[in-house]
């Protein structure tokens, strides 16, 4: 699975902001909500619409960019 595919980016949704499948989940909800101690199957059930794939892409969105800013920091 390759994050790029449900991650979208929409200048005037949620402000730019990286979303799920271009709904108004971002990335960022996703991971406040498993930050607070939410579990997937948690998520799942508040949000039906999610997939467990959803969750995994946002991991993989934020792995990514994590690993972007300290390669530039290192460049």
């Amino acid at each position: 699975m390759d994050y790029r595919d449900i991650i979208t980016i929409e200048p005037g949704k949620r402000s730019g902001q990286p979303c799920i499948r271009g709904m108004r989940m971002t990335v960022r909800d996703v991971l406040e909500y498993l930050a607070g101690g939410m579990t997937y199957e948690e998520l799942l059930d508040d949000f039906p619409y999610l997939t467990r794939d959803d969750i995994l892409a946002c991991l993989a969105f934020a792995a990514d960019r994590e690993r972007r800013i300290v390669d530039d920091q290192v460049a």
